[in-house]
This record gives C-alpha cells, structure tokens and sequence, in this order.
C-alpha cells in the first residue's frame, strides 16, 4: 500500500455515507405429517411488534468473523436452535421492505429433522403449500423470502441429497423417498429412485437393522459421514 493510499483510508469516515441497513434471515425447513413447515419466532420489539417473522438480525460488525456467524448467532439468539448446516440462498434489499429505511439482507437456508429442534416458547412451525406460501402475513418480507427459499430447496431436491437432512440418523428407503416426494410435489417410480440412490454411495446399510412397518420388514440405512451433498447426474422428477 502506498502512502496515499494509506492516508486517505486513515481519513475515510464510513459515517459521511448512508449506508443500508445490514441483516440477515434464516428459513429452517422439516417435514411434519406429510408437509413442509418452516420455523419463525414472534417479534418482541418494533417494528412489527408481536408479529411473526422468520429469525435473523443485525450484522455485529465487531463480533461476527461472516455473514454466516450472524445467521448461526441470530438462529441460536431467537431459536435456541444450532442448525448442522446453512446455505446461503441470496441478497435482496430495497427502501420498503423495512420501514426504519433503505436495508438488505441475506437470506439463508436449511433442512431439518423436526425432533432435533426444541422449540423456544416464542417459536413455532407454519405449515408451507406446495408453491412455497403460508396462509398468514409475515413481518417485512418474510413471506416472500420463504418462498424463494423453498423454491431452491425444491431445485436442489432434483439434483441432489438435501431430503436425507430432514430424516432421523436411521431410516428406510422409503422414508427417503416420501421425503423427496413431500418437497418436489409429486410421486417417483420406486425401482429407479433406489437405483439412483444406492448408486449414489451417500447412504449405507445397516447389517441386522431393520424396522417394522404395518406391511413389512424394512432395512435401515443411513447417511455416510464426511460426505458432502451428492450431485446427481441426471435430474429425479417426481410425477
């Protein structure tokens, strides 16, 4: 760095610019009876006071190392919850979306088993339809964030193994399965989904594990360790 460099950033004051306000938003999903549902907490200051609204916050520019670290921070602050993983879905920002002013916010996502979250007293699950939207009004733009997120959530369920976040650490084939179907909306040919997903090598067998169904004996599986998602080669498409 040379030294004009260095002595205009030693005079440069951020303070002399607007800048926006700077959040971040995280949509949890599970599966709960069949459905898809996503996490929000009540809000207990204004603005939207009361209202329901997915968690997030501010960016603490001293603590945070990454925008990642606020959304862990912010989700364990309003949940009580620490997520395995988080996907960064996006930025959006404008001057309405929060009425104190121009803002941004990045949104992120996850995926999880139901039963591993125990929820704060201030928390609950609102169910998702099939298109992404939920039957109330959300604070800011929550509502339209949720959407955007579970229309990722369903692309990425084509082409890889997001719906083993959601199942327990043993599981059968079907399960898996009911899971995609759930999320992508439709029914997939049985044969071909346990080709493709044993063919994977993301799962494994358990010798001697198995569970009762109403109908039969089925074998438990479940996900390997150190293995990231799986990208498929071909697309599944539920029918």
């Amino acid at each position: 760095m040379d030294k004009k460099e260095q002595k205009y950033l030693e005079s440069y004051r951020i303070q002399n610019y607007d800048v926006p306000l700077t959040s971040v938003d995280v949509v949890i999903f599970t599966i709960i009876s069949d459905s898809i549902y996503a996490l929000v907490n009540q809000r207990k200051n204004h603005p939207h006071k009361s209202s329901w609204a997915l968690p997030g916050g501010f960016i603490d520019i001293k603590n945070d190392k990454s925008i990642e670290s606020t959304a862990i921070r912010k989700l364990a602050e309003k949940t009580g919850f620490k997520t395995p993983y988080l996907e960064q879905l996006g930025a959006t920002g404008n001057g309405q979306r929060d009425p104190r002013g121009w803002s941004v916010t990045i949104t992120y996502f996850a995926l999880v088993n139901s039963d591993s979250v125990n929820l704060e007293s201030d928390c609950r699950w609102i169910k998702v339809s099939t298109e992404g939207n939920v039957d109330e009004s959300l604070a800011f733009d929550h509502n339209k964030l949720i959407e955007d997120a579970f229309q990722r959530l369903k692309n990425k369920a084509h082409y890889t193994t997001i719906p083993l976040h959601v199942l327990p650490s043993e599981f059968t084939l079907s399960e898996l399965q009911s899971a995609y179907e759930i999320i992508l909306g439709g029914k997939l040919n049985k044969s071909g989904f346990r080709r493709r997903i044993l063919k994977s090598q993301i799962i494994e067998e358990l010798p001697g594990e198995v569970r009762q169904t109403k109908t039969r004996t089925a074998q438990l599986y479940r996900a390997l360790e150190n293995k990231d998602l799986h990208f498929y080669m071909r697309e599944i498409y539920a029918k």
